[in-house]
């Protein structure tokens, strides 16, 4: 197949609000939201203004990027730490007391590589209660994160993850000093 990335249309695709909410949204999230000064009391605020819905006692650390808020829900007592990038072209989920650690990704979209015009092909993300996502994990498209599941740091999770599991990196082949 033969892929033309010049007929990419986008189609389907639903962003969930007008032109000018995106561009506050962008506007204000880049220059106030992530940086270190802003209190997270404001940056709850803010997200619930944009129409995230956020529970009560959430921690959303600064350096957090979220690409439309009022495609986000985060459940009560949930933290969601330094430099987290919620890629939420569909819906986010996270459950209450649940951890997404530092620098994790969570990708809600995609492209369909069978596409000949590359279009988009995403898939919301649900991350349970009592979950927590370490440092430097990544949660696909179209991924559920059972209650009580560990991801560990620097974890890629392609699919779902039964409650209560953990789901590890794989460990790296260790090569003996004497290169044998």
């Amino acid at each position: 197949m033969q892929r033309s990335l010049a007929g990419f249309t986008g189609a389907g695709y639903d962003k969930g609000r007008p032109f000018p909410v995106q561009a506050l949204w962008l506007a204000v999230s880049t220059t106030v939201l992530g940086r270190w000064w802003c209190p997270n009391s404001v940056r709850v605020a803010v997200l619930r203004a944009f129409g995230a819905s956020i529970g009560p006692g959430v921690s959303i650390r600064h350096g957090v990027k979220i690409h439309w808020p009022w495609k986000l829900t985060v459940g009560a007592h949930s933290w969601v730490g330094e430099k987290v990038w919620i890629l939420n072209l569909e819906p986010v989920t996270i459950g209450q007391d649940s951890c997404i650690s530092q620098s994790v990704l969570l990708c809600a979209g995609s492209h369909d590589r069978r596409s000949p015009t590359f279009e988009f092909g995403n898939a919301p993300i649900v991350v349970g209660d009592r979950v927590w996502v370490a440092a430097r994990a990544t949660v696909l498209r179209g991924v559920t994160i059972g209650d009580g599941a560990t991801v560990g740091a620097t974890a890629l999770v392609t699919a779902d993850v039964p409650a209560g599991s953990t789901v590890l990196a794989p460990r790296a082949a260790v090569v003996p000093s004497n290169g044998l």
